[in-house]
């Protein structure tokens, strides 16, 4: 019970503040040029495709802790912690500078300036070091303090945004907002001794399993990034023209929150599934699912009866963003239904399947670069590609299904 209650309040809180971070996209696209503002949300998805390695990393150490967490050993759980404490800190750091030796390559091809690279980096650098603790605070369920460390992060980022984008409207100074946000994580020093303790001694999470684990979260972190945000660099890459890429983000912005809004119930349910289910949690993880499910339809539903007010609410009505905004909410539930079936797999350690997914992730991205010339190819072309993929998937996970293939012990 307390499992999907945690994950409903979590769900809840990042509801309310997603209503907040609409709030600042209503602030910037009022204050920002068009262009700008389509700049402004592309460098958000550059800022996550540069923190990959510590997203691929974050994700084996959450299923690790998980997955020890549930043998109720203290001694061992803190150990584990402190190992992990180091593998994510060397992880850090190597993320970092895999982002400053990528950001000049990056920048040029997708035609960023100097600028948005710089106010990008000093981004990426800040999230990388939060999702350090972030990590390990989701390994050991604590899901309520995250949620209201999110709430928090959000309110920072609407008071900051609002502030300095009415001195100097640009796209660099809207996405310092969002560096200014991440400080919220800073809380989680409050429980720094509850996670680590002194004179611990460590544990190495390194071994066969954890190293087969971390390989396979690699192909899932990127299919992940890949079907969520990988439309938004294919728009940089064709140079929509400002209006249309106005248009376009604007949509996107609604449509992403469909799978965005119930998100925090398929990390809960990760983190579950990773370790020993018992009848009780593998029941709750059951009505995690369903309830997951009926977000996604509720929330495109929504998009496509109430399409045209939510835009409005950005800014002046924009006809060409009703247009696109029900096929965009399509695709992201499916991308949703994708995400689900992955991240099932990938906690049941059914690593062909996760591995699977990640390969229809990197594919379904290199067509969007190929062939979204314009937002209604690039729109025809995600609710294609995410169709099949989905098929795809679907089948390979029911293989698995009826095979009733066990969760690792």
């Amino acid at each position: 019970m307390s499992l999907w209650r945690s994950a409903i309040f979590w769900a809840v809180l990042q509801f309310v503040a997603g209503l907040g971070n609409l709030a600042f996209q209503a602030i910037i696209k009022r204050r920002l040029t068009p262009g700008d503002y389509g700049d402004a949300n592309a460098l958000l998805t550059a800022i996550g495709f540069l923190g990959l390695p510590m997203q691929m990393a974050s994700w084996a150490v959450v299923h690790y802790i998980s997955h020890f967490r549930s043998h109720n050993d203290e001694v061992r759980l803190h150990g584990l912690l402190a190992g992990c404490q180091s593998f994510l800190f060397k992880a850090s750091i190597f993320g970092s500078l895999v982002a400053l030796a990528l950001a000049e390559p990056f920048g040029h091809f997708f035609s960023f300036s100097f600028a948005e690279m710089s106010a990008t980096m000093i981004c990426v650098l800040v999230g990388l070091w939060a999702g350090f603790a972030t990590a390990l605070c989701q390994g050991m369920s604590w899901f309520k303090r995250l949620a209201v460390i999110n709430f928090i992060a959000v309110l920072l980022r609407l008071g900051f945004g609002w502030a300095v984008t009415q001195r100097l409207p640009t796209a660099e100074m809207a996405l310092s907002a969002t560096t200014f946000s991440l400080l919220a994580n800073l809380a989680l020093l409050i429980w720094w001794k509850t996670i680590f303790r002194h004179g611990q001694t460590r544990v190495s999470p390194w071994n066969r399993e954890f190293f087969n684990f971390l390989l396979v979260s690699v192909g899932f972190v990127a299919g992940n990034w890949c079907f969520a945000s990988g439309d938004m660099l294919a728009a940089k890459l064709w140079k929509f023209p400002g209006d249309a890429f106005a248009s376009y983000t604007a949509a996107g912005q609604y449509a992403r929150a469909v799978p965005g809004a119930v998100g925090p119930l398929l990390s809960v349910f990760f983190t579950s599934r990773s370790g020993r289910p018992s009848d009780q949690s593998a029941r709750d993880q059951k009505v995690l699912l369903a309830l997951y499910g009926a977000g996604l339809a509720c929330g495109a539903g929504a998009l496509i009866v109430l399409g045209v007010p939510l835009l409005k609410i950005l800014g002046k009505y924009d006809p060409v963003s009703a247009l696109l905004l029900p096929r965009f909410a399509f695709a992201m539930a499916l991308v949703g239904l994708n995400q689900a079936l992955a991240t099932w797999s990938l906690a049941s350690r059914w690593f062909k399947v996760a591995l699977l997914y990640g390969a229809l992730g990197l594919a379904y991205w290199l067509v969007l670069l190929a062939f979204g010339s314009s937002p209604d190819n690039l729109l025809r072309v995600m609710l294609i590609s995410s169709s099949v993929a989905f098929l795809v998937l679907c089948s390979a996970w029911l293989k698995h299904m009826r095979r009733g293939s066990p969760v690792a012990a």
